[in-house]
């Protein structure tokens, strides 16, 4: 109970200070990316260390400091963020529901900084959104994705959606699978019980999406499975890989249903 006090002050606390310092930083240096060293140095060492978390963090040497990519894991919980802001060092953005664009303080950060922002209920500004995603990639930008939409109550990997391997189809920018173990049982899903405990995070190689020609599903299966079996190469439960893509939802996020004939073209 006490830590459960302790994180819960330490996070509305930190948040709010590293949120004046990361905007101290866009606006002295005329520049939105100076905030991730805030967010990446300072705010998410500090949230992890006030829920007793001990980061593990294998395979960036499979990455590369001159590309961009689109970072896509699984999701068990709330501190997922901070851990995959401190997990790569890379100058990177969420792709996040539009409600959070109106949190005071958070919400403000994440529109300066140009986080990206889906309308999980308007598929054509969703389109947009992604849209938008891949010209910041182009910039030099990396995203990360929760293509579950949402976090895993069992700690299992679900179903993915479509979105953003339609973003990497149409951008051409590689998918590196991104596994992350232990955040679930440290503080899982609709709950602020913290479990003192180790967090894994295993960076699989970056996947081409051209060597998919346009097969998005094929890709999306490509990009789970791994991630299935990089979770359960870390003592994770993985997922079943019998079943890969969520029935619907393009961007990652939506819960909405069946799209109309003219929009699901588009798609």
């Amino acid at each position: 109970m006490v830590r459960n006090v302790f994180c819960v002050l330490v996070a509305i606390v930190w948040t709010l200070l590293m949120g004046v310092c990361s905007f101290l930083a866009m606006i002295l240096t005329f520049n939105r990316s100076a905030s991730m060293v805030v967010v990446q140095k300072w705010w998410s060492p500090v949230l992890l260390w006030a829920g007793g978390a001990k980061l593990e963090v294998q395979g960036l040497e499979n990455l590369s400091k001159e590309q961009s990519y689109i970072f896509v894991s699984n999701h068990q919980s709330t501190i997922d963020i901070p851990t995959l802001f401190m997990s790569l060092p890379y100058d990177t953005r969420f792709v996040a529901k539009k409600q959070l664009k109106w949190v005071p303080m958070l919400g403000w950060y994440m529109w300066a900084a140009k986080f990206v922002f889906v309308d999980r209920a308007n598929h054509r500004e969703a389109v947009r959104s992604l849209d938008e995603a891949g010209e910041q990639i182009r910039g030099g930008i990396s995203i990360i994705v929760f293509p579950e939409g949402t976090r895993s109550d069992d700690c299992k990997v679900h179903p993915f959606k479509k979105g953003p391997f339609a973003l990497a189809m149409k951008a051409r920018v590689p998918v590196v699978p991104v596994a992350i173990e232990g955040s679930g049982a440290l503080m899982p899903k609709n709950s602020w019980q913290i479990t003192p405990g180790p967090i894994r995070v295993r960076v699989g190689k970056p996947i081409a999406p051209e060597h998919f020609e346009n097969d998005r599903e094929l890709l999306i299966r490509e990009v789970r499975d791994q991630i299935i079996d990089q979770s359960l190469a870390m003592g994770g439960l993985g997922g079943d890989k019998s079943d890969p893509v969520a029935a619907r939802g393009l961007e990652g996020i939506s819960e909405r249903g069946p799209l109309p004939a003219e929009e699901r073209s588009k798609e």
